[in-house]
């Protein structure tokens, strides 16, 4: 298991969540690969996602890794004390009826006189299964002009980890491949319910 010193610096957690994230990952029996990337700002990826089992899975390599990730949430269920928690776990209020939607607005936050965020963005939307993953993550990356971090829930090996970086080029086609390339063998907890990693933008284009 990794060690509970800081090794990146990036966004952090305390070393009480490390213990607690190391904890669960050892009671759960999932092992942690990859590296934090010396990052300030970034999108990642959080798939495959088909169980309510994936958040606490991912906050708990997150604690080991000693990395602070941030997710999205609307603005009005940040009202209050548990407005309080809700950001203490990560979560950040987005208002959908900000001018440019929520593209804009979490594009806005990544900026590079922004305090740092690593957000996290289920792109499948559900647990279910989906035809398509909603394209929000790759257009809030583009816009904030920020990497896409592939990270991953594999529970077919029981792995979670930090896979490749993705710079948009806007090719959307062939950034696409790259990510179908790296998340073609991962299993989600429910297989039947793995969304295609195709984005609406492509179906689209194909009709």
């Amino acid at each position: 298991m990794r060690s509970s010193s800081l090794q990146h610096q990036g966004p952090s957690t305390n070393a009480v969540l490390y213990w607690i994230g190391r904890l669960w990952l050892t009671l759960t029996g999932w092992k942690v690969e990859g590296d934090v990337p010396p990052l300030q700002h970034a999108i990642i990826i959080a798939a495959p996602h088909t169980s309510n089992w994936d958040l606490p899975h991912m906050l708990a390599v997150s604690w080991v890794l000693r990395w602070r990730i941030s997710w999205m949430g609307k603005h009005t269920l940040f009202r209050g004390m548990g407005g309080r928690f809700l950001r203490a776990m990560g979560g950040v209020p987005v208002d959908r009826r900000a001018a440019g939607g929520v593209v804009a607005s979490a594009a806005r936050r990544l900026q590079s006189d922004a305090p740092p965020l690593i957000l996290a963005v289920a792109p499948s939307g559900t647990r279910s299964r989906r035809d398509h993953w909603k394209s929000g993550f790759y257009w809030i990356a583009k816009t904030a002009e920020c990497p896409i971090i592939m990270s991953y829930l594999d529970y077919g090996q029981r792995r979670v980890g930090i896979g490749p970086l993705l710079t948009p080029s806007g090719d959307l086609v062939a950034d696409m491949d790259k990510v179908r390339a790296f998340y073609k063998d991962m299993d989600g907890r429910n297989s039947a319910k793995v969304s295609a990693i195709v984005l609406r933008e492509e179906l689209d284009a194909g009709q």
